[in-house]
């Protein structure tokens, strides 16, 4: 088998894993385990703490003493159980340390892909810029295929969308140790503040880059509410009879997943865009973008409203690429070499750290503060919530960001990226 069909295989089991809980774990959570708001919140919050944490650690090893792709094997024999043991608990406590302990281990696997996948186009003399962007692609397509997988087969409100994405880790896992060979390759001291992109702090010295990377954390922490609450917010239309055997409801996952679909096409739309308008203009849509998207869920229905979710669905790919791609070609743009991979590591860190684990804890507060209790046999219950203020609130936040953003946000280049 050639080395790209290779890697095309270990970034589609990557992502499988992932597809197959992020989109639909919070609607099983706050359905058959009736979770608040606050604890689902929380769960999802634990990305952001992984992410602060692993994937520096995991890059010193894979830096110094460990093979990239034997570090990437055992993270996902590891995540394997994980997720196993996540599918056999029903309390908040127990299910947030699985979810928590699996996602230590998950979340440097996205950068150890990266890794082994660049070291074997370079090292086969393949061309990574334009070799590498039609392997990763199917690394989206094997996130759509678990979420298509976890719907039609009716595992997206039970524990068995657990076990789907544990027996793909377990594969992924043994499969990693038979990838091409990525050594440690030591030919460059790397500082633990490098390794944790701390050493690019030094841009915060410049007002530009401190406001960017404000209103990265800011952006970020929009970036997981639909992951986290859109599966039980559609969900949430079988209580009413209108709705109770649309396409929307039975097949939730599945309209979800037009919004991974739409991501693979903006990427494509990115460079037009950043050339033509500039980092400003492209950032600003990307939270108008965020703006429509809750709106629109705020406003629709799995009924006469289903085109409005859809057209939700396809805002997201903007929403998402012009932001977290725009993004990181920006700062690439304005660092030096010397700090370049620290000041991505930062980048991610404001946004997949910090600000999921501020976006977590806030979408919690918000969802809770709308939702309806009962007594139910003498216990207290969830008997409903009030999604479209809930979608407005967000919608809002995002509309707030995008304002502050065109008035404090200044780039010395004008309105098109220049490289140094």
């Amino acid at each position: 088998m050639s080395v790209k069909h290779r890697l095309i295989i270990m970034n589609f089991l990557q992502f499988f894993v992932w597809g197959a809980w992020l989109i639909s774990l919070g609607g099983y959570m706050g359905g058959s385990l009736h979770f608040e708001g606050g604890q689902i919140g929380a769960i999802f919050a634990t990305m952001g703490i992984a992410s602060l944490i692993m994937p520096g650690l995991i890059g010193i090893l894979a830096d110094k003493w460990v093979n990239a792709e034997r570090l990437l094997g055992i993270c996902h024999l590891l995540g394997a159980a994980c997720l196993f043991y996540a599918s056999t608990v029903t309390s908040y406590d127990q299910m947030y340390w699985a979810m928590l302990l699996n996602l230590l281990v998950y979340m440097p696997t996205l950068s150890l892909t990266n890794t082994v996948s660049y070291n074997a186009l370079e090292n086969n003399k393949f061309d990574i810029v334009k070799d590498f962007p039609p392997i990763r692609v199917w690394g989206t397509i094997g996130f759509i295929c678990a979420m298509w997988a976890v719907d039609l087969t009716g595992f997206k409100h039970s524990y068995a969308q657990l076990c789907v994405g544990s027996a793909a880790a377990f594969i992924l896992g043994l499969y990693s140790f038979s990838l091409p060979k990525c050594p440690p390759t030591k030919s460059e001291s790397k500082t633990l503040l490098s390794s944790f992109g701390l050493d690019a702090l030094v841009l915060f010295k410049k007002k530009t880059m401190a406001v960017f990377f404000l209103f990265s954390m800011l952006l970020g922490a929009a970036l997981q509410i639909t992951n986290s609450y859109g599966d039980l917010f559609l969900s949430s239309f079988k209580s009413i009879p209108e709705y109770a055997n649309s396409f929307g409801v039975t097949h939730s996952v599945i309209l979800l997943s037009i919004s991974q679909m739409s991501e693979t096409l903006f990427i494509l739309a990115i460079p037009f865009f950043l050339r033509r308008f500039g980092i400003k203009q492209v950032m600003l849509i990307s939270m108008t973008a965020w703006v429509l998207r809750f709106g629109l869920f705020g406003i629709g229905n799995p009924g006469s409203g289903l085109p409005l979710l859809i057209l939700s669905m396809i805002v997201y790919g903007m929403a998402f690429d012009f932001f977290n791609i725009s993004g990181s070609l920006f700062v690439e743009m304005e660092t030096t070499p010397q700090i370049r991979a620290s000041a991505q590591g930062l980048f991610f860190m404001m946004t997949n750290g910090l600000g999921a684990i501020m976006g977590g804890y806030a979408s919690g507060a918000v969802v809770d503060r709308f939702t309806q209790h009962a007594i139910v046999n003498g216990q207290l219950q969830i008997i409903g919530r009030e999604w479209s203020s809930i979608w407005f609130i967000f919608s809002a936040y995002a509309l707030i960001i995008g304002v502050l953003f065109s008035v404090v946000f200044k780039y010395k280049n004008g309105h098109k990226m220049v490289k140094h």
